[in-house]
């Protein structure tokens, strides 16, 4: 089995792909970085960290390896757990070695220590970019300044010294020679110029492309966000069926039959579905909470739909960790929304 790949695979995707029983490979996002003593510019990037104490499994990577080893999500967790046990029973002999990713060892007091090889860059929007160094225009000037005169060659030894009364010899430097340092300098000049304007036009072109291409992903996400909301949750036109319901009101609605209260925004929200009716809407919530989910009313959509979450976070991780959980795991439906503060 290649897990190695697979986790590379999931790394250019996921921020955490969690190893069951060993730990958590993590990425953080790092800008682009000049250094202005060399001159070398490294493009944005995402490096690479392990945590051991994230090791619950989150059906991520399981799920991941059923799919591409053709297997049910239960053989594909218990084949990445043998190749997880292997790693555990070599550490105690020599490291692990992840091609491309790093290494894994234990230090003298049995710790799990990691060391990252950086060699992959697993931001997809630097995806082909190359760290490179630009030479300042000063030390060009200056290269171009010490050229040494070019003078011509000559057969008679007489044209290019003099000798004064003291035969002392005078050295003599045709006047075509200056000539020749003074355009050696000006075509260096222009050549300079000319490298500095490909390289910033280079250099904006790809900052013009990139805010582009993040434009058109926020509008796709909102126009799949629309679109999943009308096909999957408006119901239509129903029968009205009459009820007799006595009930006490629950502490987060309030005693207008059209609003629900719903504690304040900046919010990660993992939905579980969205209703035309409040009544729809409460009863998926009790059952949620009978199936011992933290569930609650998140904000109301703009259509006016009573959204209900399996659970709200502070932490986009721990959204995404229940998101995982939900979909991989109890193979529900349920889909990610970002609250506004």
């Amino acid at each position: 089995m290649e897990l190695t790949q697979y986790i590379k695979e999931l790394l250019f995707q996921h921020e955490c792909v969690t190893l069951p029983g060993f730990g958590a490979l993590l990425t953080q996002t790092v800008p682009i970085r000049v250094n202005r003593d060399t001159g070398v510019f490294n493009p944005p990037s995402r490096e690479i960290s392990f945590n051991s104490l994230i090791q619950q499994n989150d059906g991520l990577l399981a799920n991941y390896v059923a799919l591409r080893e053709g297997l049910n999500y239960t053989d594909g967790l218990a084949v990445l757990e043998k190749e997880i046990a292997l790693w555990k029973k070599q550490l105690t002999r020599q490291m692990v070695v992840l091609p491309g990713i790093g290494e894994f060892s234990l230090t003298v007091e049995n710790n799990l220590r990691f060391l990252p090889y950086g060699k992959i860059n697993f931001d997809l929007d630097a995806l082909g970019l190359h760290s490179f160094k630009r030479i300042p225009l000063r030390e060009q000037l200056q290269a171009a300044a010490v050229v040494p005169p070019i003078v011509p060659k000559s057969t008679n030894s007489k044209s290019s010294t003099m000798s004064d009364e003291n035969k002392e010899p005078l050295a003599f430097t045709p006047q075509k020679a200056e000539g020749g340092s003074s355009s050696a300098i000006k075509y260096a000049t222009i050549g300079i110029i000319a490298v500095a304007l490909l390289g910033a036009s280079y250099y904006f072109g790809n900052q013009y492309i990139q805010n582009e291409r993040i434009k058109s992903t926020e509008l796709a996400q909102k126009r799949i966000t629309k679109n999943v909301q009308e096909a999957t949750f408006d119901l239509g036109a129903t029968t009205p069926i009459k009820l007799n319901v006595v009930a006490d009101v629950a502490p987060t609605q309030d005693t207008d039959d059209n609003t629900i209260s719903v504690a304040g925004g900046g919010f990660y929200s993992i939905i579980a579905g969205s209703y035309r009716d409040k009544v729809n809407a409460q009863r998926k919530l009790d059952q949620l909470k009978a199936d011992g989910f933290d569930a609650a009313f998140a904000e109301t959509s703009a259509e006016g739909f009573y959204r209900v979450a399996y659970g709200r976070f502070e932490s986009k991780r721990a959204a995404f960790k229940l998101l995982n959980f939900v979909k991989f795991t109890l193979e529900e439906e349920g889909w990610y929304l970002a609250e506004s503060k």
